[in-house]
C-alpha cells in the first residue's frame, strides 16, 4: 500500500501537470479561452458516454492487468504528445483527439486504479485506504500545478508531457509488484445473495452493463448518494469561480488574495482527507449531514465583511467537505458486491461528469443574477435546504405499522375479531 501510494502521488503530480500544461498549450495555439474549454470538455466526453463501459471492462478483466495496461496507455499518450510539441506537428485538431483518447482510457483506469488501491488492505482498513488515496490525490494535485510552471519555464512545454508519461510508466511497473491481501481474492469471486441484490441482477453472466445500471438505480442508498453529491456539485464546490469573483470583487483583493484562499482551501482538503481515513462504516446519512453543514458554511462564507474572516470561515468548510468526499466514495466502493464495483463506479463517472459540465454554467447564470454573495448563500441554502427535505421525507417513507401478534387461540364458536373490530 505505500508503494501504491507514492505510485499515486507520482502518477497525479504528473496528470495535474499535464492538464495545466494542456491549458496553455492550447492557449498558445489558438489565443482562445473557449478553445480551452473545449479541450477539457472533449477530455470529459467519454466519461459521459462510455464511463458505464468501462467500468464492466474493470468487472471482466484481472484488476491488476487492467490497471497496468490503462496506465502504460496513458504514457503513451503522453509521449506521442510530447514528440508532436517538439517537432511542431501538434494542431488543435491533433490536440483534441489525443485529449479524447486519454478520457476514454481513464474510463478503465479510474475505476480499475480505484479499486486495486482497496485490493491491498483489509476489508475493515478500506476506509482507512480511500482517505489515504484522496490525501494523495490532493498533495498530488498541489504538487503538479506547482511543478507546471517551473517545468514550462525552465525546460518546456513537451518536457512537461515527457515528465507525465514517466510517471505513468512508473505506475505501471509498481503494479506487477503489489500483493492484493487473500481477502481481496475471496470479494472478487464471491457472488451476492438473493436478498442483496434485484432480481434483475441475478443471471448466469450479471456482468454486463444493463445489470450495472439496474443495480445502481434500484439502490436507494446509491442514488440519494447520487443525489446530495451532485447537488453539492452544482451549487457549491465551484470555489474556483464563486471565491474568485468574490474576493477579487467585493472583497477588493487581487489574485495574490486568492492564491491564498486557494491554499486554505487545500490544507483544509487534506485535514479533511487524514480525517476522513479515521472513519470504519460511514453512511449516506453521515455524507448528507456533513455536506449540508459544509453547505451552510458555505452561505456564511458568502457574507464575509473582510478577506480574513473569509479565511477563517472557508477551513472549516474545506475540511468538512473533504470527510464528506471521503465518506461519500467509502459508501460507493463498499456498498456494492465486488463483482458490480467496477460498473457502479463507471455509473458514477457517468453521473459525476453531467452534473462537471452542467454545473459552472448553471453558476455562472445564479452569480449573473444574485452577484458571487447571493450565489454562495443561495447555493448553500438550497444544497442544505434539499439534503434536510430528502432526510423528511426518507424518514416518513421509512415509518412502518406495527402488528402485534398474540399467541392466545381464538374461542371456540367465537369469531375473530376484525379489522373494524
Amino acid at each position: 500500500m505505500r508503494w501504491w501510494s507514492v505510485a499515486n502521488f507520482v502518477s497525479n503530480a504528473g496528470t495535474w501537470m499535464q492538464l495545466t500544461v494542456q491549458n496553455l498549450l492550447v492557449l498558445q495555439i489558438t489565443g482562445s479561452a473557449a478553445a480551452t474549454g473545449l479541450s477539457l470538455s472533449v477530455q470529459a466526453a467519454p466519461g459521459l458516454l462510455m464511463g458505464v463501459v468501462g467500468g464492466a471492462v474493470v468487472d471482466r478483466w484481472p484488476r491488476k492487468l487492467t490497471a497496468a495496461v490503462s496506465q502504460a496507455l496513458l504514457g503513451a499518450v503522453a509521449f506521442v504528445t510530447a514528440v508532436l510539441v517538439v517537432t511542431d506537428q501538434l494542431n488543435l485538431g491533433v490536440l483534441m483527439a489525443l485529449a479524447a483518447i486519454t478520457g476514454l482510457i481513464a474510463t478503465v483506469d479510474g475505476p480499475a486504479c480505484a479499486l486495486l488501491g482497496n485490493d491491498l488492505v483489509r476489508t475493515e482498513d478500506v476506509p482507512s485506504a480511500i482517505g489515504v488515496g484522496s490525501l494523495v490525490h490532493n498533495a498530488g494535485r498541489l504538487a503538479g500545478a506547482a511543478m507546471a510552471g517551473i517545468t514550462v519555464g525552465f525546460l518546456g512545454t513537451a518536457a512537461a508531457y515527457a515528465a507525465n508519461g514517466l510517471s505513468f510508466l512508473f505506475v505501471a511497473l509498481v503494479i506487477p509488484f503489489l500483493r492484493p491481501v487473500p481477502q481481496a481474492a475471496r470479494r472478487a469471486e464471491a457472488r451476492p445473495e438473493a436478498a442483496d441484490v434485484p432480481a434483475t441482477a441475478r443471471s448466469e453472466d450479471d456482468r454486463t452493463v444493463r445489470q450495472g445500471l439496474m443495480f445502481f438505480f434500484r439502490r436507494p442508498r446509491l442514488v440519494a448518494l447520487a443525489g446530495i453529491t451532485g447537488i453539492s456539485a452544482v451549487f457549491g464546490r465551484n470555489y474556483g469561480l464563486t471565491l474568485a469573483v468574490l474576493v477579487t470583487g467585493p472583497l477588493a483583493g487581487g489574485a495574490g488574495a486568492f492564491g491564498t484562499v486557494s491554499t486554505v482551501l487545500a490544507v483544509g482538503g487534506i485535514l479533511g482527507a487524514v480525517l476522513g481515513a479515521r472513519l470504519r462504516k460511514p453512511s449516506v446519512r453521515l455524507v448528507g449531514t456533513l455536506a449540508a453543514a459544509g453547505a451552510l458554511l458555505q452561505a456564511v462564507a458568502g457574507l464575509s465583511p473582510s478577506l480574513a474572516v473569509l479565511l477563517v470561515l472557508v477551513l472549516p468548510m474545506a475540511v468538512v467537505e473533504s470527510v464528506s468526499d471521503t465518506a461519500g466514495t467509502t459508501v460507493l466502493q463498499t456498498d456494492p458486491p465486488a463483482h458490480m464495483r467496477g460498473r457502479v463506479l463507471g455509473v458514477w463517472n457517468t453521473i459525476k461528469t453531467s452534473w462537471g459540465l452542467a454545473g459552472p454554467p448553471l453558476l455562472g447564470l445564479l452569480m449573473e443574477l444574485a452577484g458571487a454573495r447571493g450565489a454562495l448563500v443561495t447555493g448553500g441554502l438550497l444544497i442544505a435546504g434539499a439534503i434536510g427535505a430528502g432526510y423528511v421525507l426518507r424518514t416518513r417513507r421509512g415509518t412502518t405499522t406495527v402488528v402485534l401478534r398474540t399467541d392466545e387461540p381464538v374461542a371456540v364458536g367465537k369469531p375473530a375479531l376484525t379489522t373494524a373490530a
